[in-house]
């Protein structure tokens, strides 16, 4: 394990209220969101061309389709479009704001392990390091300043364990992690862009 001084700013957040990590936790969730469903009107259902009985003197109601959605094997009425749009949108700021808190949550859990997983490209290298940090089994989100094709093949068929790039966290994978490895160059990175310096 790394002997690395976490900024405060970042991982040491005092959390109040977690309305803002809520927020960004279900905008993600809703952006993730894809629109197949979609129903058919009356007008697509197939059939129903013929009037189902005359107009007037049958003591019935009026009808001139079977395929009228209060009939059975009828259209939908305001049925899903496959359009629709669910969306929920969060600035840039706050987002980043809530990740800081999501961070600084889990670290006062004592879940932010700063180490160096193995990334040779073998899966066995990376098992056994998460294995030495005693992180078998758990849902383990393992940051590093940059996603190479070694970091891809060395995780990627690990179960439980994702590879993210620092400047790529959200606060649906922190909150959910069992773990957070981050090397110390990603806690840099993570710093530089949650705090708006790697322009600076």
């Amino acid at each position: 394990m790394a002997d690395v001084t976490l900024p405060k700013d970042v991982f040491g957040l005092s959390v109040e209220s977690h309305e803002l990590v809520k927020l960004a936790y279900d905008a993600y969730l809703a952006n993730s969101r894809s629109s197949h469903a979609k129903t058919l009107k009356r007008g697509e259902v197939r059939g129903g061309g013929k009037k189902p009985w005359k107009q007037k003197g049958t003591g019935r109601a009026r009808f001139g389709s079977t395929r009228n959605p209060i009939w059975r094997h009828g259209g939908v009425a305001f049925g899903r479009t496959g359009e629709e749009n669910f969306t929920k949108k969060i600035t840039r700021e706050s987002k980043k704001v809530a990740i800081r808190q999501a961070l600084s949550m889990k670290n006062k859990d004592k879940a932010v392990i700063i180490a160096n997983i193995k990334t040779t490209g073998k899966t066995k290298d990376a098992a056994k390091s998460l294995k030495d940090l005693k992180l078998e089994g758990k849902n383990v989100l393992a940051v590093f300043p940059e996603k190479t094709p070694e970091i891809i093949r060395s995780l990627n068929n690990l179960a439980n364990v994702k590879a993210v790039r620092a400047t790529y966290l959200n606060v649906f994978d922190i909150m959910n992690a069992d773990a957070i490895v981050m090397t110390a160059d990603a806690v840099k990175v993570a710093e530089n862009w949650l705090l708006g310096k790697e322009n600076a």
